[in-house]
């Protein structure tokens, strides 16, 4: 057993059961979608981001890491900052049509503008 097994076990009621063993849900990580069949979808957001203007590309199917390697992508070619999680990334600043003309080159033939 790991040294730290009850940090994983956060959550769980006590057991009097003496056969009781926890359970782990493993989280299934999803496998990336071929970028022909990805629904992006590119928006323009300011909203809770203190006035600064964002371009949101949500729609994303696929691991964490093809997720990160996109937005990494992404970042380079606008030359901005930005980030990658849950499944959206985030680029600062109003970037929205060059990051359709990126996407398109890439393959990715459903990216849409809203």
């Amino acid at each position: 057993m790991k040294k730290n097994e009850w940090k994983e076990r956060l959550g769980v009621i006590y057991s009097t059961n003496p056969d009781y063993t926890f359970q782990y849900q493993d989280e299934i990580e999803e496998t990336t979608l071929p970028k022909e069949k990805q629904a992006l979808r590119v928006t323009l957001d300011k909203r809770n981001r203190g006035g600064k203007t964002v371009t949101l590309i949500t729609g994303f199917r696929g691991t964490n890491e093809d997720l990160a390697n996109l937005g990494k992508l992404l970042k380079i070619k606008c030359g901005v900052g930005g980030t990658a999680k849950d499944g959206e990334i985030i680029i600062q600043g109003d970037f929205r049509q060059k990051i359709i003309e990126i996407l398109t080159k890439e393959g990715y033939t459903k990216a849409i503008k809203n």
